[in-house]
């Protein structure tokens, strides 16, 4: 009987040693969480990559804020268009609560219009042209 539990308790061992080795090869150590701990020269760094990252995204060309496009809001939905020269493009286009999308002219053109349709009532037509190379709106009928 003493063997036994002497075997038992040598393969337990020999089992959480084997595990504990796996774990820490995978990087993750026995709790999960990743034992590299930044210091403050690395924190210093990877915080100044952001703030330039951030710089150069908030300093976007006009032309680079256009492809991302505009939201445009209504009773009806919501609009993401985008400009090129005089011509919109609606990249998508969400109809609000009651209401559904009954026709779409998406472009690239000189004018993209949306219509959302309600359950009940008459419908809303969004119109939407470019000037001055942004999207604007206007409820059409």
């Amino acid at each position: 009987m003493k063997k036994l539990v002497v075997a038992w308790v040598v393969t337990a061992l020999a089992a959480t040693g084997a595990a504990v080795a796996v774990l820490g090869l995978l990087g993750n150590g026995l709790t999960g969480t990743d034992s590299h701990v930044l210091s403050r020269e690395d924190v210093r760094e990877a915080l100044a990559t952001a703030t330039t990252r951030a710089a150069v995204t908030a300093g976007a060309t006009p032309s680079q804020t256009a492809q991302q496009g505009k939201l445009i809001r209504s009773a009806g939905g919501t609009v993401i268009a985008s400009c090129d020269g005089d011509l919109v493009t609606l990249r998508s286009w969400s109809p609000a609560q009651g209401y559904s999308v009954d026709e779409v002219g998406r472009g690239p053109a000189r004018e993209a219009k949306v219509e959302f349709e309600p359950e009940e009532g008459e419908e809303l037509e969004l119109k939407i042209t470019c000037v001055g190379g942004a999207p604007v709106s206007r409820v059409g009928g």
